[in-house]
Order: C-alpha cells, then sequence, then structure tokens
C-alpha cells in the first residue's frame, strides 16, 4: 500500500496594535502548531500588563507545543504554572491573556480555546465552524450595557467612559477562573482544565483561522460591521491575506471614531489573525 502523503500547512500571519503602543496580542508559530494570545487590557498602565504576560506564556508554549505525547490542556495548564512560578505572580492579581491553539499530525487536527479568540475549521466539504468561547460575554451585563448605551448617545470615549470601563473590567475580575464567572489563562494553572478542546480527523479539516477579538468583533453578529460571517473572511483571506481582513474590520471603525453606530469599549483594538491551509504533497 502506498503511503499516506504528509499534509503541508501554509501558515499566513497579520497583526496590527490600536495605536501607537506597542500590540498586546501574540502570534506563535511553529512547525505543526500555531497559536494566538490576547493580553488583557488594564485601565491603569502597569509594566507587567496584559502584553507582557501574553509574551511570557507564548514562550513557554512555544518549547511545549511540539511534543505529540502531551495534550493541549496539559501543555497550557504547564505554561501558566512555569509563569506564574518563575515571576511570584498570585492568582487573581495577576495579568491574564486568551489563548487558541491549534496543533496538527498527518492523521488529526486539535484545538484549544480559552477566552474570547475564536478558532474558525474550514472543512473539506466546504462547511465553515467557528469555536467560541463566549463566557465572558456574559459577566457584568450591567456595565457592558451602560457604556454601550452611552456610546450608542453619543457619549464618545472620554473620562466617564474610561470610568464605566474601569467598573467594567473590576467586575470582570471578581469573576474571573469562578464556575459563576468565566476562564481565563492568568496565574491558575487550573484554568486550563475549562478550556474548550476539539479534535478532527485531518481528512475532515482544509483550513483555520485564529483570531483575537481586535478581528472578530467586526465579523458576523448583531453588527457584522466589516464581514457577515466567519466564510466571507476566510475568503478574504484566501483571495488577498490576513491583512485584508484587518482592513476590512479596522475601515468601518474609522468610519466610527466615537462608538456611536457600533458601540465597543475601545476606538480600536489590537487585532491578529492566523490563517492555516492544508494540503497534501
Amino acid at each position: 500500500m502506498p503511503a499516506t502523503p504528509a499534509r503541508i500547512a501554509r501558515v499566513s500571519t497579520a497583526e496590527r496594535a490600536a495605536g501607537a503602543q506597542p500590540s498586546q496580542d501574540r502570534v506563535v508559530v511553529l512547525a505543526r502548531a500555531v497559536a494566538v494570545l490576547d493580553g488583557a487590557s488594564a485601565p491603569d498602565p502597569s509594566e507587567r500588563d496584559g502584553g507582557w504576560y501574553a509574551g511570557q506564556l507564548a514562550a513557554e508554549l512555544a518549547h511545549r507545543l511540539e511534543d505529540p505525547a502531551l495534550d493541549l490542556a496539559t501543555i497550557l495548564a504547564d505554561a501558566i504554572a512555569a509563569v506564574a512560578t518563575g515571576h511570584r505572580l498570585t492568582a487573581g492579581d495577576s495579568p491574564s491573556s486568551t489563548v487558541t491553539i491549534l496543533r496538527w499530525t498527518d492523521g488529526r487536527v486539535d484545538g484549544l480555546v480559552l477566552g474570547d479568540s475564536p478558532l474558525v475549521t474550514v472543512y473539506a466539504d466546504g462547511r465553515v465552524e467557528d469555536v467560541v468561547d463566549d463566557r465572558l460575554a456574559s459577566v457584568a451585563p450591567r456595565q457592558r450595557v451602560a457604556y454601550h448605551d452611552r456610546l450608542a448617545a453619543g457619549g464618545g470615549y472620554d473620562d466617564t467612559h474610561r470610568r464605566l470601563l474601569r467598573e467594567l473590567v473590576g467586575e470582570q475580575r471578581r469573576r474571573r477562573n469562578r464556575p459563576d464567572g468565566y476562564w481565563i489563562a492568568e496565574a491558575d494553572a487550573g484554568a486550563a482544565r475549562h478550556a474548550i478542546v476539539r479534535s478532527w480527523p485531518a481528512a475532515a479539516v482544509s483550513a483555520a483561522l485564529l483570531a483575537t477579538d481586535g478581528v472578530s468583533r467586526g465579523i458576523g453578529g448583531a453588527a457584522g460591521m466589516a464581514l457577515p460571517d466567519w466564510r466571507s473572511a476566510y475568503d478574504l483571506a484566501m483571495s488577498a491575506g490576513p491583512r485584508a481582513v484587518l482592513d476590512a474590520v479596522r475601515t468601518p471603525e474609522e468610519e466610527d471614531p466615537d462608538g456611536r453606530r457600533w458601540p465597543r469599549s475601545k476606538r480600536h483594538d489590537d487585532q491578529a489573525l492566523v490563517l492555516v491551509v492544508w494540503k497534501p504533497e
């Protein structure tokens, strides 16, 4: 019998910061794995912010992901523990980050999502499925509605908006890594057990997208200001490259600088998008 041909992955990436400050998103690209991380923004700047944490965690993930004997949840737990121990972080009082991972062999594709950075799979039969962790969206609804309504009424991104965001972030932190809240990479390695984990036969999946919420917030949903769905995002990434998707999201944001038509926590967010396409060789 002839051997099954090896699957070769073509990986394309695009990143853009929200403004003049460095991006808090991080991207990991390995021979058979990719990951995106989105460090959580904080209302008050700190040396050890979400971007710092995402960078530390990305480095720990990078040298663990190529071990096929370890499942993704274990890899993430070990990486979280290594960062927490190495930098003496305290659970509940440390920076945090989303984590989305995709790893593949010739026979299987594995994915993990912790936090609101989605993983989108494109099946060989043309179907598109997004793996989304939406638990954060259910936290602090009152604070979220307050800033949304004020932006829609024309309040803009002023000191009052920043105060409302502090209230939102404060409530989110109180509910972080708790059963009645949401789960995120921080200083408690146990959060990795609550990640959404999926596996697919390799032959069933032809491509995938990994995105931070600076991209995903413009795709689908009630607003859908940039692109109506992930199929459209994938088609655009394939035809014009991942950066074209970033442009498609950023353009309506530029046209709505005060967040009135499209209420969102900040005028722009850091953006990261990874496109993985498999083909036999």
